[in-house]
């Protein structure tokens, strides 16, 4: 539907916090019918952006316009609710313990002489549900009970009910599956058809060019591109958001994994704790393996499995020959394994503690000598291991809670560097990180797996696998499918076989 009026027009406007400039200078319209699609890396000024136009923050300078009347210095939150801005956060705002009537119309409960008026509190809740595809969701189950996709239809339909014109997705798909973030982009798609204004944040550039009529590139705190969607190819918009051209987003995979037939990593018949079906799997000395698959495949469960933070049901894991005792993470790292979680604060990052703290976690014993640690050899060790990941960071001494989700991801592969692992388990490596960042991991994965380690990496986006793996091995019903070399692959290969069962067959590789 072509836009029909700008609903929001920011021009010049400037952001400070303290000696930082978040924003400056931005010009931007918001159109009805439109979804304009905000890119940037993180700490570009993507976050101030929505807490200016939504009224958490006041702006510095610059003109914001809605509906063409200037906005005030008294604008606020609830005075942006009123004036029919809407925010879908990716941390979404229900209350799991209530049920999805009661959050639906929180705050504006029906009631007469003091009492809830049930009938009247659901039939407003399905006809909310209702405008989002769920009319048959029942409105008195408790959101707890909701999955992923259901959990954030809920919210944009609160989000919606307030008469929202304009609405702001931040990262509204990652938490979700393909297929459900597939779902909800078309109810985008259908809210664009009503007229709503929507600016949609992500870090995924398929989803932008996708659902994305205009995108806007913030780089800086500054408008570095603004654009018809179809005006950008990949790299254009990547060279936009970083301020460089990436011709090549992935390592050039020119790699000869070593010792030919001799893996460094061998799996045999492991079982997770779910698992319904035995597993093997080798990965070689300077091999990189994906393991693909569709949301509760098992792709998670088998890596902590190996790792041993989940103990398996059956099964043996071995390194170099050698058998790793089952369900025991400080032996797994005593034999060269290392696990970076997909969540980083699990099996991951204290975020009290430094950047050095953190990094030298898992090898502190290494360091001390006759019960005392040395804080120099550490700080030489660990430091070394943090240069080596080109990590930004004003000081190692900083708290790790300080650094964006790339810089963060790169801590934890620095620690394992410290602990000399020969055996990387990759889950989700890239999830939440901006596309710089995301450049600077494959970077330092291709190198590592010249170096001669064996790498796992899962993840949910196969362009990824496709272009940063040797083999792939699909899952399905935490079973293996099939395996094939990712030249061989294509996307719609490793959606067939996640999702029928369906292998290859041809050019399954090797196990």
């Amino acid at each position: 539907m072509p836009a029909t009026a700008d609903l929001v027009r920011l021009r010049g406007v400037s952001k400070r916090y303290g000696a930082t400039l978040a924003l400056d200078g931005v010009d931007l319209d918001l159109r009805a019918g439109e979804v304009c699609c905000l890119a940037g890396e993180n700490g570009a000024g993507k976050s101030t952006l929505i807490r200016v136009l939504t009224g958490a923050v006041r702006r510095d300078s610059g003109e914001y316009l809605m509906d063409g009347e200037p906005v005030g210095d008294g604008w606020h939150p609830a005075r942006s609710r009123q004036a029919g801005i809407g925010v879908v956060y990716q941390e979404l705002s229900l209350l799991p313990d209530l049920s999805v009537a009661e959050n639906l119309l929180m705050g504006a409960l029906p009631a007469a002489y003091g009492l809830l008026r049930r009938g009247r509190l659901r039939a407003e809740a399905s006809r909310m549900l209702e405008r989002v595809g769920l009319a048959e969701l029942p409105t008195d189950t408790p959101v707890a009970e909701l999955g992923a996709a259901n959990r954030q239809l809920v919210e944009i339909a609160k989000v919606l009910g307030g008469r929202a014109r304009v609405v702001i997705f931040d990262e509204p798909t990652t938490a979700l599956s393909a297929e459900e973030s597939a779902a909800l982009l078309a109810r985008i798609g259908q809210l664009r058809a009503e007229g709503v204004a929507i600016l949609y944040v992500t870090h995924r550039l398929e989803e932008m060019f996708e659902i994305g009529d205009r995108i806007a590139v913030l780089r800086d705190g500054q408008l570095s591109k603004v654009d018809d969607a179809r005006e950008f190819t990949e790299d254009s918009l990547i060279a936009a958001m970083v301020g460089r051209d990436v011709h090549n987003l992935y390592p050039d995979g020119q790699r000869e994994p070593e010792h030919a037939g001799h893996p460094l990593l061998e799996v045999r018949g492991l079982r997770p704790p779910e698992g319904r079906y035995p597993i093997d799997l080798d990965v070689r000395a300077g091999e990189i393996v994906g393991i693909a698959g569709l949301l509760g495949a098992g792709r998670s469960e088998l890596l902590r499995a190996i790792f041993g933070a989940d103990r398996p049901v059956a099964g043996t894991v071995s390194v170099a020959g050698k058998r790793v005792p089952r369900g025991d993470p400080s032996a797994s790292v005593r034999a060269g394994i290392g696990l970076l979680s997909e969540d980083r604060k699990e099996l991951g990052l204290l975020p009290d503690l430094s950047i050095r703290e953190n990094a030298a976690m898992a090898s502190l014993s290494s360091f001390a000598t006759g019960g005392w640690l040395s804080n120099r050899r550490e700080a030489a060790v660990v430091d070394a291991a943090l240069d080596r990941m080109r990590l930004r960071a004003a000081s190692f001494d900083q708290e790790v809670s300080t650094l964006s989700g790339g810089n963060q991801q790169k801590v934890l592969l620095a620690r394992w560097l410290v602990s000399d692992v020969r055996v990387l388990l990759f889950d989700e490596p890239t999830k939440g990180i901006d596309v710089g960042a995301k450049a600077e991991m494959y970077t330092l994965i291709g190198e590592l797996a010249k170096q001669g380690m064996a790498i796992c990496v899962v993840s949910s986006y196969l362009p990824e696998l496709l272009g940063l793996v040797d083999r792939i091995v699909v899952l399905r019903d935490s079973g293996v499918v099939g395996t094939i070399t990712a030249a061989e692959a294509s996307e719609e290969q490793l959606v067939r076989m996640s999702s029928t069962g369906t292998p290859v067959g041809a050019g399954s590789g090797h196990e």
